[in-house]
């Protein structure tokens, strides 16, 4: 069997789908299925059994012999989230149990990191083992993922083979639920369907122009491939960065946005709010070649295509993946 930990969720939910494409059935899901606005991600799909996150490992306990792999997506993803102790708690201390438990059964593991992790990218966006101890997350969340990189990297024993996955901006499907955390082309989709408009943060930082900061957007069903890829192909156990390798602008994506619309762009700028914008990072952009070497030699989906794809196939109708 295959367990997905935050099944619920935006990846999660998609790799699901995604698995279930491929003909994998045989799904055990964890999360907390108390939140009702996250369970139409995973209605209608094919899994054998839902377990609690809480309940977990006393449930794996009992399971070791029939588990072939595990996707660790479940994190607090909040990068507003002050609370340090809550993302010990979600973030690292849960994740180091999954590594612990992964290596004493010998189960392959494939875990979310984040490109959080590169701060300002004062080191670079390459996903160097050699960097993980120097990098500096601008935020409690980007902390929490690198501290369990970092851990990681210092265990002498490890799962027969492991992928921590740096994501970079993801955006796409099944992310009704997460509010303010959802993508800039969610809000900008609701945002012209309420007003016409789409607002952007403004640039405070002179070296960029209002709208041109740049980000490396990569399309969740393109992330979901990389996942399944590296289970299946098991190539050297690491640290991957998954983005296109390509940095767009904000303008880029919120001009991408209305284009499947058919509505000529009415972008305006508003500050950047205050608790996110000495935090803020103005370029990302996903080295690619470890995971060319590994073997992955797909097209990652262009940012006007995932646009397109995301809005006429899931906005436009509320139509989940």
């Amino acid at each position: 069997m295959i367990i997905i930990t935050g099944a619920a969720g935006f990846i999660g939910s998609c790799l699901l789908s995604y698995l279930n494409q491929q003909g994998e059935t045989n799904i055990v899901i964890v999360d907390d299925f108390t939140r009702q606005d996250k369970l139409p991600n995973i209605a209608n799909k094919q899994v054998v059994q839902r377990v609690n996150r809480l309940h977990f490992f006393s449930w794996a306990a009992t399971q070791t012999t029939n588990i072939k792999a595990i996707y660790h997506l479940g994190a607090r993803t909040d990068t507003a989230e002050q609370n340090v102790d809550v993302f010990n708690l979600l973030n690292l201390h849960y994740s180091q149990q999954i590594w612990k438990w992964c290596t004493k059964y010998q189960i392959p593991l494939v875990y979310a990191s984040s490109a959080a992790t590169y701060g300002l990218g004062e080191h670079g966006y390459k996903d160097n083992h050699d960097i993980v101890g120097q990098l500096s997350p601008l935020n409690a969340y980007g902390d929490s993922k690198n501290d369990f990189d970092n851990w990681l990297l210092q265990q002498t024993e490890q799962p027969p083979y492991w992928y921590g996955l740096k994501f970079f901006n993801v955006y796409g499907p099944n992310e009704f639920h997460k509010g303010r955390m959802a993508s800039v082309i969610f809000h900008a989709f609701n945002q012209l369907q309420n007003t016409g408009g789409v607002k952007l943060f403004r640039s405070h930082n002179v070296n960029y122009k209002h709208g041109h900061q740049q980000r490396d957007f990569v399309y969740v069903k393109d992330v979901v491939k990389v996942m399944h890829f590296l289970m299946q192909q098991q190539p050297q156990s690491g640290l991957y960065n998954v983005g296109t390798g390509t940095a767009r602008t904000f303008l880029d994506l919120a001009t991408a946005t209305f284009a499947p619309l058919q509505i000529p762009p009415n972008i305006s700028f508003i500050d950047t709010p205050i608790d996110i914008r000495g935090k803020y990072q103005y370029f990302t952009q996903a080295n690619m070649q470890k995971l060319q070497l590994a073997g992955y030699t797909d097209a990652f989906t262009s940012l006007e295509d995932g646009v397109s794809d995301y809005v006429q196939q899931h906005l436009v109708g509320k139509r989940y993946y």
